[in-house]
């Protein structure tokens, strides 16, 4: 099976172990709330519930579009219209079958859609909001972390 439900879901609370380890104090947590200009108090304010359950929604939306990027099977069968009974898709996985469905593989494709594809985006719009060089480090870097966990655990469990 080329999509695992659970592995997506897995994906997406990764980004929450990411996430609690990036914006740890020790970690970036301090730096990123001063170029943010977030206090403890400001924190506080927000809607943890409304922040941390969007936050679930819009992780597992991204770790369901992940396949097409980080397992290569996939695009194959877009190819075929969805079609696994297509003898062009049979006689592909007939030859490459399981190829590149490890953990390595799909963490070197989730680093390469954080780097080239997410931390350009990040960039940009910290460009255009006027924020500083280590803003723009610290969350396209999460999201490279993130997106690489979330990559491995896609595409190596089968």
């Amino acid at each position: 099976m080329i999509f695992n439900p659970i592995a997506a879901l897995v994906a997406a609370l990764s980004t929450f172990l990411v996430g609690f380890i990036w914006y740890n104090p020790k970690v970036f947590g301090t730096a990123w709330m001063t170029e943010t200009g977030m206090t403890e108090e400001k924190a506080k304010k927000g809607n943890m519930a409304k922040i941390f359950g969007l936050t679930f929604i819009l992780s597992v939306i991204m770790s369901f579009f992940l396949p097409l990027i980080v397992i290569h099977q996939s695009g194959v069968l877009q190819i075929v219209n969805g079609d696994a009974t297509n003898p062009a898709y049979m006689a592909y996985m007939e030859v490459v079958g399981e190829n590149h469905r490890s953990f390595g593989h799909g963490a070197l494709h989730g680093l390469m859609t954080g780097v080239m594809l997410i931390l350009p985006a990040v960039a940009i719009n910290g460009l255009f909001e006027q924020k500083s060089w280590k803003y723009i480090l610290i969350t396209g870097g999460y999201w490279v972390v993130s997106l690489t966990l979330m990559g491995a655990i896609i595409c190596g469990w089968k």
